[in-house]
């Protein structure tokens, strides 16, 4: 069997001429590429499309259950941003984000912030409850729902991102302390995504170990709060209040 021949490179150069003039006999010219256009689309079967469709529904849905007062909140701080950062892409990984401070310094207003980035996302999953510390504990009391107590704590256990606001400002008794760890055990558990607002300091032990006041482990429990410790992003909020003087 002979060998195959090859044209080599002066070879290749002939028939590309030689094909170069026939077409230009012919009227067609060479076909110029013009620029690549890398931008998304938009269109179905583009992810940026899939993306903000999902966005729009989840924005639509935070819009949907928070309050008029914070229908505009936006979150500012990088702390937050991260956390956000976090839930829309792995949910089990966030863990708790605890804003702390005093009244009016805004950690309402960062927390339904953090909800809206996390909908600006476009995860696959987008649900949340917003409760507030008071609401939650009559909710749970006997009587407090006509659903049932159980169906209220499984409901709370259960819903992928959570939102309470307020922690630690009720009186501390044998069933607040003992509904929250239930709940907060279960969320600690499943690694399930939770904003904590509180106007009390997480611990507020100085150096040497003495307590300077309440805080959230003398109100709650070291039951809950040891939960908080393991796996949650505390930030503490500082300066005047927003809600000044009229």
């Amino acid at each position: 069997m002979s060998e195959p021949m090859t044209l080599g490179e002066h070879g290749a150069e002939r028939i590309a001429r030689k094909l170069a003039a026939v077409l230009e006999a012919r009227g067609i010219g060479p076909v110029e590429r013009g620029p690549v256009d890398n931008t998304p689309s938009n269109e179905p079967g583009d992810p940026e499309f899939h993306r903000q469709r999902r966005a729009d529904w989840a924005l639509k849905r935070w819009q949907a259950a928070t309050p008029y007062r914070y229908q505009n909140a936006t979150s500012s701080h990088p702390g937050v941003h991260e956390w956000a950062r976090k839930v829309a892409a792995d949910p089990r990984s966030a863990g708790f984000l605890l804003l702390t401070g005093p009244f009016g310094t805004g950690k309402t207003h960062e927390a339904y912030g953090a909800l809206r980035r996390i909908a600006d996302a476009g995860p696959e999953k987008y649900e949340f409850i917003a409760i507030t510390a008071p609401d939650m504990y009559a909710l749970l009391r006997p009587g407090g729902s006509e659903r049932g107590t159980e169906y209220e704590v499984q409901r709370l256990k259960r819903i992928p991102l959570l939102l309470i606001d307020d922690l630690g400002t009720e009186k501390i008794t044998e069933f607040t302390e003992e509904a929250t760890y239930r709940l907060l055990n279960e969320r600690y558990n499943e690694s399930l995504p939770t904003v904590i607002t509180s106007n009390l300091e997480a611990d507020s032990r100085n150096e040497e170990g003495v307590r300077q006041g309440p805080d959230l482990t003398t109100t709650l429990g070291a039951r809950i709060t040891d939960r908080l410790r393991q796996m949650t992003t505390v930030i503490g909020m500082d300066g005047p209040s927003r809600r000044g003087a009229a």
